[in-house]
């Protein structure tokens, strides 16, 4: 038995599976990378504090203690979050007014069954720990809660998802199923009726 292989489709399979183990072996680059990252972050945790930075963006200094002063809460927003004992809710972030030199900051200054803004805070000195927030920027989250609040969960390495192997594996098991499937199919189509 001649089985004649058609060059098109056996191209496609062929490219379609090199790419599927190309983004295999490009999560096992990522998961070196996170990997790597993560340890940069479990570091972080004990250096000494820094002033919080005006680059709102520097994620290299997650997890770092550090220090402000909120010279006015200009904002409030409700993000869901978790206390210290673990419970549910909502974190308070408040928007700071540091004053004409710098762009201002973002502190979360406690936690909440509630989503509602505290309105008796005024700002003050904050201590605690830098987190990320929304749009790729950082926090600093307080350690002692504002009035009215619980301390929220300071942030955690166990909320960074490292899951670059698990996709990796997924992509290699896609290529070998392809090439399977299309072997099977060659086999099928050659055999006799």
């Amino acid at each position: 038995m001649k089985i004649r292989i058609p060059v098109l489709p056996t191209l496609l399979v062929a490219l379609a599976a090199a790419a599927m183990i190309g983004l295999g072996i490009w999560q096992l680059q990522r998961l070196k990378w996170k990997e790597g990252l993560l340890a940069q972050y479990a570091a972080a945790a004990h250096k000494p504090p820094v002033a919080f930075p005006q680059d709102l963006t520097n994620q290299s200094l997650l997890f770092r203690k550090s220090e402000a002063f909120c010279l006015q809460p200009v904002g409030w927003r409700a993000s869901a979050g978790r206390n210290t004992a673990g419970q549910s809710g909502w974190r308070h972030i408040a928007d700071c007014r540091t004053g004409a030199e710098g762009p201002g900051f973002a502190a979360d200054m406690g936690w909440s069954e509630q989503p509602g803004a505290p309105a008796n805070w005024k700002g003050g000195d904050i201590s605690g720990v830098i987190g990320p927030d929304r749009g790729g920027q950082i926090l600093l989250v307080s350690t002692a809660a504002a009035p009215g609040l619980w301390p929220s969960q300071p942030p955690s390495l166990d909320d960074i998802p490292n899951n670059h192997l698990a996709y990796a594996v997924q992509w290699f098991i896609f290529a070998g199923l392809a090439v399977l499937i299309y072997a099977i199919a060659l086999w099928r189509r050659g055999r006799p009726a």
